[in-house]
């Protein structure tokens, strides 16, 4: 298995919703990872740098038609390009991950853009409320009755997560990677979560 894990980037995306993961799988505690279990790439549907909605301008390692057959995960980080015809070109994408048996990631408007294409029918899963898995997955979404009103949800090698859920959708995928060991995981999540003040008061 390749050591890549992709984070699939559509202008407009929210440059929030991969900090914790790509930080985890870069860093630890104290510095920069000498030799890391897994390196990030972008993946965006040209070379030419794509743009976030806070302005930041990132530039891609892969288009969609030059990315790997081979990598350890497909991440999709939410925001407004899911919005537009050109998301429709991720879906074959996806299905290929799926069908390799990959790890898939969608936070935020992105998990809202599985639902549309049916890929959470037959798992349990999560996004920006059962509402607006509904509106966007209209006929093709079939599968409320799993819809789990959580931060995120990990079922069968698919993390789905709401967009204020960076912290949590990083943890589940953490996990499935098997980047550490379960309690420096959530050793790593506290601490964004709860803060170093309280997690270390004064005397």
């Amino acid at each position: 298995m390749s050591k890549e894990v992709l984070y699939l980037l559509l202008p407009d995306y929210a440059a929030h919703e991969a900090v914790f993961l790509t930080e985890a799988i870069s860093c630890d505690d104290i510095a920069l990872k000498k030799d890391p279990k897994y390196i990030n790439r972008i993946v965006a549907p040209t070379l030419n740098p794509v743009r976030s909605c806070g302005g930041f301008n990132t530039i891609p390692d892969y288009s969609f038609e030059t990315m790997p057959d081979d990598y350890a995960a497909l991440i999709l980080i939410g925001g407004f390009g899911w919005l537009e015809p050109e998301a429709d070109n991720v879906a074959p994408i996806v299905t290929k991950a799926l069908n390799s048996g990959k790890i898939v990631g969608a936070i935020c408007n992105a998990a809202s853009f599985l639902a549309k294409h049916g890929f959470l029918n037959n798992i349990a899963h999560t996004g920006n409320g059962i509402d607006q898995l509904k509106l966007w997955g209209g006929d093709k979404y079939t599968n409320a009755a799993m819809y789990q009103h959580k931060q995120a949800v990990s079922d069968c090698n698919i993390v789905t997560a709401n967009g204020s859920a960076a912290i949590e959708f990083a943890k589940e995928v953490l996990i499935l990677l098997d980047n550490d060991t379960p309690e420096r995981i959530e050793m790593y999540c506290q601490f964004y979560k709860q803060g170093f003040c309280n997690l270390f008061p004064l005397n």
